[in-house]
């Protein structure tokens, strides 16, 4: 068994103060016993366009060094949630939405930048994230046998979890865990949120932990929250049922993976040959 723990957060503008937040929830998960703690996307600092342009930062900048400490206080794997990069100081309108992984003694162990952009125009939840980043052309996987010999996590951010094909290819690739930092927004959350990543597990028989904001940032910009830990069967190990900043821990059962995977084997039984589409059918 493997203790894990969802951070739900409700950042602002205010760097220092997400942080000190966040770092408060960091503390709660590891005096609970979780070894790998996940926080939400956009941790730092989060708000409107204008907010998120202005907080980018170098990768190796005040966020990373922060959270390199957190992880080696509390001696935990630490994916550290999301912040705007700054990729290129030359060119400032050069920025990612970059998630950050962390072993317990501080040392980075993998990072993604967000392959699918939030562009959406649904009444109540109206964003252009590619006017703030650009997108990322890749995805991440990083094995943890220290944490557990079948521990792998492969990396998705907020809107990449409409994209099933980001998770299957993590799947196939060799994940156990699928980690969802996330802030979706409170008129899409409800009725999409838990329904995704209970299928993500489903379909790629992998364990889930999706760490959300929640609350209102500004006027416009609200968030759904409701962190959740799944298991590769679709049952909900733990999840946040009160509004604000929060933590839910589960334990991971690897020998439950095993089991799902040979009782139900469809990963092993895909067959990418046949999954062309032609016209002469």
């Amino acid at each position: 068994m493997v203790r894990v723990a969802a951070v739900q957060t409700t950042s602002g503008p205010d760097r220092d103060h997400n942080l000190a937040q966040a770092g408060e929830l960091v503390a709660e998960a590891a005096r609970a016993g979780s070894r790998l703690v996940v926080l939400p996307e956009m941790v730092n600092r989060l708000g409107s366009g204008a907010v998120l342009r202005s907080g980018a930062e170098p990768f190796d900048g005040p966020t990373l060094a922060w959270a390199r400490e957190q992880a080696h206080r509390h001696g935990i794997w630490l994916h550290a949630g999301t912040f705007i990069e700054a990729l290129d100081p030359t060119a400032p309108d050069r920025r990612s939405n970059t998630a950050v992984l962390l072993s317990p003694d501080g040392t980075v162990l993998g990072s993604y930048r967000k392959v699918h952009l939030f562009d959406c125009d649904v009444p109540g939840a109206e964003f252009r994230e590619s006017d703030v980043t650009e997108p990322g052309d890749r995805l991440a996987l990083v094995a943890l046998p220290d944490l557990h010999p079948a521990a792998v996590v492969g990396f998705s951010i907020c809107y990449d979890l409409r994209f099933p094909e980001v998770f299957r290819a993590l799947a196939v690739a060799g994940a156990t865990i699928l980690t969802v930092p996330a802030a979706f927004t409170a008129r899409t959350g409800p009725p999409h949120w838990e329904v995704l990543l209970r299928a993500r597990a489903i379909e790629d028989q992998c364990f889930v932990i999706a760490a959300g904001q929640h609350g209102t940032t500004a006027p416009g910009l609200s968030w759904h929250g409701h962190s959740m830990i799944i298991d590769p069967w679709g049952e909900v190990l733990a999840e946040a049922t009160a509004p604000g900043p929060g933590v839910v821990t589960a334990d991971l059962d690897f020998g439950r993976l095993a089991e799902v995977r040979a009782v139900l084997p469809s990963l092993a039984r895909r067959r990418p040959a046949a999954y062309e589409v032609r016209a002469d059918s």
